[in-house]
């Protein structure tokens, strides 16, 4: 059966005292509505249409796709109201309804919801909680069949005493839809047309609602403030930390490790406190990743390691390589197996091959670096020259002493030596001593300047 998705996102979400948008706040760096997003489309269905109120437009630029229909609710009447606006793109054989603000909703839930549907059956997802305050109850009759859902401000003391509450979302057939829309009624505490009256008269009008319910509640926790945004955030990573360590990653204190992006991960890698994993970052086997690093979009190989407080952005750390502590390497970093980065070493669209070390207080932009080579302290390849970016190559087995300044474009053969100091502004021959630095002059008994009294 086909189907088609409308997720409603038009709230203002006023206790967040924000400008924006409450659907926009991110869950793991990335917008409540941009992970329900992607649980529709892991269901691959005809159409998601997102229906939008306040911000809309800030919404519509952060998240727009070409899979993506946007729909405007210019007022908020409630949630029946807003499904009606989708209504005219509605052809699909189910609709799902999902809202923007549910983030960690998971797809093998929504299936089993989906599993449900048919011509005379709609499916409803509650959740059994300690404590429903706010939530809808659901109402059953005598044989344990929902006949009804009533709002909490609408609700009895008796019903009010139910714990199976209404999630919101609802799968229904798509040949009755429009019909139980433009029945609705605003005649409650809210003066809004309630989406879950539906239930009601789906079961007037013969049809059964079968029910399921998800593994985990927080799956349907939504977020009205920052404390809730907090939750879910620290359960997003909880989860996040489960996985992993389902895998074979040992986190040194998982309520200390962040995942704001896919990390793919092998068996045996540890990784210490206060990480953050951003982007998409593969980590081979046998990697060790030490407290406060930040990595983001990167890939670790067999055995490499991160020491403390290092910040990764693009890079490819080989096998066997370690980096750090207090290095960064960004975009376009490329390490060979066995290659150490150390404490203060910045790296910048430089690959340095198998074997070679950079060890301290050195920036290395726009180069190519051989086999086997030394980089002395405070060497920096000078790649800009305020309008353009110019390329160092350097061979194998070449040592940089400190505090050189090698002026690209510039090329150093296979085994050449620098002398410490050296300003280097043209190509060195292979296995050449390379000196560009003032001579020492020295005035011996030499008085010092003092202040006159």
């Amino acid at each position: 059966m086909s189907l088609e998705i409308v997720i409603l996102a038009a709230g203002q979400g006023t206790r967040m005292r924000s400008a924006v948008p409450k659907v926009l706040h991110p869950v793991a760096g990335r917008a409540m509505l941009g992970h329900v997003i992607d649980r529709a489309r892991e269901l691959s269905p005809l159409a998601i249409h997102v229906v939008i109120g306040h911000g809309g437009e800030a919404v519509r630029q952060k998240l727009a796709a070409d899979d993506l229909n946007f729909i405007v609710q210019e007022e908020q009447l409630g949630t029946g109201h807003a499904v009606a606006q989708a209504l005219p793109y509605l052809s699909a054989d189910r609709v799902l309804i999902l809202y923007g603000d549910v983030p960690l909703i998971e797809t093998a839930t929504l299936q089993r919801l989906l599993e449900q549907v048919n011509n005379d059956q709609l499916a409803l997802l509650t959740v059994e909680l300690a404590d429903p305050t706010g939530y809808g109850r659901i109402l059953r009759d005598e044989r344990g069949e929902v006949y009804a859902i009533v709002e909490h401000k609408d609700a009895t003391d008796v019903q009010r005493a139910i714990c199976e509450g209404n999630t919101g979302i609802l799968a229904v057939p798509g040949v009755r839809l429009g019909d139980w829309l433009s029945r609705l009624s605003n005649s409650n505490a809210q003066g809004e047309y309630y989406l879950t009256d539906v239930i009601a008269m789906a079961v007037g009008d013969g049809l059964r609602v079968a029910t399921a319910q998800p593994e985990d509640a927080m799956e349907v926790q939504g977020a009205n403030d920052r404390k809730q945004l907090a939750d879910l955030e620290r359960h997003y990573q909880w989860r996040a930390a489960q996985r992993l360590m389902t895998q074979g990653v040992t986190l040194m204190d998982p309520a200390r490790f962040d995942v704001r992006g896919q990390v793919h991960a092998g068996r045996d890698v540890t990784i210490d406190v206060n990480v953050i994993l951003s982007g998409t970052v593969v980590i081979e086997d046998n990697v060790e990743i030490g407290p406060n690093c930040v990595i983001h979009n990167s890939t670790l190989k067999r055995g490499a390691i991160i020491k403390a407080n290092s910040h990764l952005n693009g890079a490819i750390v080989g096998e066997g390589a370690d980096v750090g502590p207090f290095a960064r390497l960004r975009p376009g970093s490329v390490l060979e197996a066995n290659v150490h980065v150390g404490n203060f070493v910045e790296l910048k669209n430089a690959h340095l091959n198998e074997g070679s070390k950079a060890g301290h207080l050195s920036y290395l932009g726009d180069a190519v670096l051989g086999r086997n080579c030394n980089v002395g302290a405070g060497t920096i390849t000078c790649n800009y020259d305020g309008a353009n970016k110019h390329r160092t190559t350097i061979g194998d087995d070449v040592f940089i002493g400190s505090n050189s300044a090698l002026v690209a474009p510039v090329s150093l053969g296979d085994g050449v030596t620098t002398a410490a100091g050296s300003t280097i502004t043209e190509d060195v021959p292979a296995h050449a001593l390379a000196l560009g630095r003032a001579r020492q002059v020295m005035k011996n008994d030499w008085e010092r300047p003092s202040k006159k009294k």
